[in-house]
């Protein structure tokens, strides 16, 4: 997890960077000060162009729902907002509202930086800013017309909100999508120069490339032995040089981002050095420290005497949002039996029908604070898939999976079975699960007590919630994940919950679900 400390400043001479640059005086290709200001390079301008994009269509969308919104209705005629109790506020027709209403909506959206380059195309702030500056918004319409007695209508207000929203935040999932395409050729991201110890910046490197949607493109490192001819382990990332020649590897690799692995290395102004040399708003410097998969609520940056402190709190759990959990599962799951009733009665008859056996497949697994339960799923299997379970496992175990059993093409699917796996309807009976209470509809995936047996200390921290029909392990690549990547999706999961999240992975889900690739089992 990358913490941004965007502190850019502009400085040219040696003694200010304290030696940054090792390169002699007379460097042909050193900037100067004033030419710093004025240098426009084109590596930071699809910033611009993206925030211009956005703007554009932020006051598209916000154009056709307030006035979409005044049409229908008022219709066509020339309705007035009223200020019922002081004559000294004069009528304001609502084609002239509506246009100021545009105008402090767009506002409100730059005001809370919904457009910044530290939010745009991956994480849910871009989507949390708008929804928190378009109600504070509304609330401040509310105020205002209440202190001045203007009589605002209230279906006018009430429709545009929800719309305004909803189509703001549709408009940036378009752009991202958009985002995500062209960052997944190289493009819209920011060109990174790693600095730090060979293993943290090898650390780093991956789970950049790991997420390249989140738009960050190593393009080289500095590091101790600063062999030039030499590239990170595992990685074609180039060496530039020791920590001492950033200066010189941010000319020849044309980077925009210092990222900052590990200090240890470092003397100890050697950061404070750093942003010093870079070009204001031009140049950022991220500070990367070791700590991954802890995001959100968790972190919190408190300045302390000049040190930036990152704070990670412990992962709590409150009455509040355990009930909150609760009632979202309880409620929907319900909702989910009555819904899909006809579809799982159709379902338990083909199971019936195809093949011998039961309708529905039990089975052990272990739950909330390593209680086990049993687990129910429409039967996809054979009725002697147990019997042969041993034997599949020890060719999983010699292909170099000692823990999580899984196999692509599992000889014991039945036919019905493996299409009711591509498209999870297999899972469908664990909402009665979830009624029951002992599953959730988001959250990890609940493991054999055989797999338990093997697990390492830290891998039990994945019992603090209670397992899922579909989780960050599901909707990340299902079977093709390594016993590695689960375990770190699921802890990541029970270390940073958000309801939000939950809503997120039910989104994908079913997306999922309706169009799987082959990554389904």
């Amino acid at each position: 997890m990358t913490s941004d400390l965007q502190v850019g400043a502009t400085s040219t001479s040696q003694s200010a960077v304290g030696g940054i640059d090792d390169a002699p005086a007379n460097e042909p290709n050193r900037t100067s000060f004033l030419d710093r200001d004025h240098a426009t390079p084109t590596r930071d301008r699809w910033r611009q162009r993206y925030r211009r994009n956005l703007i554009v269509t932020d006051l598209a969308s916000l154009i056709w729902v307030v006035y979409g919104t005044q049409l229908a209705w008022f219709g066509m005629g020339n309705a007035a907002v009223a200020a019922s109790h002081d004559s000294r506020i004069t009528d304001l027709s609502y084609w002239l509202f509506s246009a100021i209403l545009i105008v402090a909506w767009m506002w409100a959206l730059s005001f809370i930086d919904s457009r910044s380059d530290r939010v745009m195309g991956t994480g849910s702030q871009e989507y949390i800013r708008i929804v928190d500056s378009s109600f504070r918004l509304f609330g401040t319409i509310a105020i205002i017309a209440f202190l001045t007695q203007i009589d605002v209508a209230r279906g006018y207000l009430l429709i545009s909100l929800p719309v305004g929203v909803l189509v703001l935040v549709f408009t940036r999932w378009l752009w991202r999508q958009w985002l995500i395409v062209q960052r997944s050729r190289g493009k819209y991201s920011a060109s990174v120069l790693l600095v730090g110890s060979l293993p943290s910046v090898t650390q780093v490197a991956r789970e950049f490339a790991r997420n390249p949607n989140a738009g960050y493109r190593v393009v080289g490192a500095c590091v101790p032995s600063g062999k030039v001819a030499d590239t990170i382990p595992g990685t074609d990332i180039p060496v530039m040089g020791h920590v001492g020649d950033i200066a010189r590897a941010l000319q020849v690799t044309g980077a925009d981002t210092v990222a900052v692995a590990s200090a240890d290395e470092l003397p100890a102004d050697k950061v404070k050095q750093i942003s010093w040399s870079l070009e204001a708003g031009r140049q950022h410097l991220v500070l990367a420290p070791s700590i991954i998969d802890i995001a959100g609520p968790r972190l919190h940056t408190r300045p302390v005497a000049g040190l930036p402190l990152i704070h990670v709190e412990t992962p709590r759990f409150s009455r509040g949002q355990v009930f909150l959990k609760r009632t979202v599962d309880l409620v929907a799951s319900i909702v989910g039996v009555i819904v899909l009733s006809p579809l799982l009665a159709f379902l338990a008859m083909a199971v019936r029908l195809s093949s011998d056996g039961p309708v529905f497949f039990r089975q052990k697994r272990v739950g909330f604070r390593g209680r086990e339960f049993t687990m129910i799923k429409f039967r996809s299997m054979v009725v002697n898939a147990e019997d042969l379970l041993e034997q599949l496992a020890k060719q999983e175990r010699d292909a170099g999976n000692e823990v999580l059993f899984k196999m692509k093409n599992d000889p014991r699917v039945t036919p019905i079975g493996r299409i009711m796996r591509k498209f999870s309807l297999d899972e469908l009976p664990q909402l009665f699960n979830v009624i029951g209470g002992s599953m959730s509809l988001v959250g990890p995936r609940p493991p054999l007590p055989s797999e338990v047996a093997l697990y390492a200390d830290h891998v039990h921290r994945r019992f603090l919630a209670k397992p899922g029909i579909t989780g960050l392990w599901q909707v990340s690549g299902r079977s093709s994940l390594s016993w590695e990547e689960s375990v770190r999706l699921d802890l990541s999961y029970v270390e940073n919950w958000t309801l939000v999240g939950d809503f997120v992975i039910l989104a994908k889900t079913a997306r999922a679900a309706l169009a799987p690739g082959e990554t389904a089992a």
